[in-house]
């Protein structure tokens, strides 16, 4: 089987991915990006280690400079790259996926994403195994995690006083978070961290870390609301992602996230361009003109994220599953930023996260995404649209199709890597349209 996903290399270890063809992907990455040097890190999973060796010998027998950060987050493999000015950076992870799988993200300079065809060309070449080149070595970069301190604690400001729970899901997020905390403590931040299922563990003891998933979020609401925090964290196994809970221990939907982040952004960048992707978008959109900027939309996925970030100028992108970019954080996605930033909008306005978020749903409610296993997406969409789009007032293609009807609004998306189309609803203050609107759509779906 091939591990090459679309935007990433994800797989099944001993049947899409092992040692020998993590180690044939690195020598083929050093030669479609011609790096000197490449930022390496990985996460907690079992197999990680013995994956991230092999991702080291075939840089350095490719001639590359290995700056070895060891176990980290993407988005610290992102800074680094930067930082350092490496020709390129691989993040060994998974993230989310069972514990059966691993996977490897890859950048160019400046954590740039490489191009489609450079990520071909690494498929392509990584069925060969070329002739060593000499010059190789590994070099300890942990270091560089107090420079990734510091930038983060510039960009958020100050915070607090605030109590805030964090659950790492025993990912990679614990040795960073503690580094960060006492960063922001040096600062001036007043955070009070409650650390739940902190410690990074391989084995998932409290199961893989997935907090997009409605049924892994109770054991986070409990500990909220046992803990009397202000805001509460949760994050995947990379922490490439944050998912947020009020201090009620509701969970806070992403494009109200994206919407508070918009907000806390355009108070500081009057005027900014903010991206999105449009999945589920009124809360945000309507965030963005009441602060005066202006909406930016994008596909979902972070390739496209990123290069609309770089191509608008815009300040702050964001998706609604979690997945924030900065644009200074190399235009990357970090999940250290976000809940800092709102808890910087918390400090600022007074308001409790609880305030603003049901604010939001009032006015915004939405379906969440529902996911639907079908043989031909295409033709699904086809049959929807037929239906439905005759009634709609607008419609739209930047990512599947988007039809609005003034009052409520759909999403409807083939899944890139699975047989899935995916079902998003909206509408404006009227949560009883979101569920007539997801009935019409499933018997088409379904019926």
């Amino acid at each position: 089987m091939d591990p090459f996903k679309r935007y990433d290399i994800r797989g099944r270890l001993g049947i899409d991915l092992d040692e020998g063809v993590a180690h044939r992907i690195a020598q083929a990455f050093a030669r479609v990006t011609g790096a000197n040097a490449v930022v390496l890190a990985r996460d907690c999973r079992e197999s990680s280690p013995a994956l991230a060796d092999a991702v080291a010998a075939g840089l350095v027998a490719q001639g590359c400079r290995v700056l070895d950060l060891g176990l980290a987050g993407t988005e610290e493999m992102y800074f680094a790259t930067a930082h350092l000015g490496a020709g390129g950076g691989i993040m060994v992870t998974a993230s989310h996926n069972p514990r059966d799988y691993n996977g490897m993200k890859l950048v160019g300079p400046g954590a740039v994403p490489l191009s489609d065809a450079d990520f071909a060309r690494v498929q392509a070449l990584s069925a060969q195994e070329p002739d060593p080149v000499p010059g190789g070595a590994v070099q300890d970069a942990s270091p560089t995690r107090a420079a990734y301190v510091a930038r983060i604690a510039a960009l958020v400001g100050p915070v607090g006083p605030l109590r805030v729970l964090v659950n790492s899901g025993n990912g990679a997020a614990g040795p960073t978070l503690d580094a960060l905390a006492d960063g922001l403590a040096e600062r001036g931040a007043r955070l009070d961290l409650v650390r739940m299922h902190h410690d990074p563990d391989g084995s998932f003891p409290n199961g893989v870390p997935n907090p997009l998933l409605a049924e892994n979020r109770p054991q986070t609401e409990g500990a909220m609301r046992a803990a009397g925090g202000d805001i509460g964290v949760a994050f995947d196994g990379d922490f490439d992602r944050c998912f947020l809970f009020d201090g009620a221990g509701r969970f806070v939907d992403g494009e109200h996230v994206v919407a508070l982040l918009a907000r806390a952004h355009l108070a500081l960048h009057p005027g900014a361009a903010i991206v999105h992707d449009p999945r589920v978008l009124w809360a945000v959109q309507d965030t963005i003109a009441r602060a005066g900027g202006r909406s930016v939309l994008a596909p979902t996925g972070h390739v496209f994220l990123k290069a609309a970030m770089r191509g608008s100028g815009a300040v702050y992108g964001g998706e609604m599953s979690a997945h924030h970019y900065f644009r200074d954080f190399m235009a990357c996605d970090s999940g250290m930023i976000p809940w800092l930033m709102i808890a910087g909008l918390m400090t600022r306005t007074g308001r409790s996260l609880a305030e603003m978020a049901q604010d939001l749903r009032r006015d915004h409610p939405s379906s969440g995404e529902i996911n639907f296993t079908v043989p031909d997406p295409a033709a699904m969409i086809g049959r929807v649209r037929a239906d439905l789009g005759p009634k709609a007032r607008d419609e739209d293609w930047t990512d599947g199709l988007s039809l609005s009807f003034g009052t409520w609004r759909l999403n409807l998306r083939a899944s890139n890597t699975e047989p899935l189309l995916r079902l998003n609803v909206e509408a404006r203050g009227d949560a009883g349209l979101v569920a007539e609107g997801v009935e019409r759509v499933r018997q088409l779906i379904q019926g």
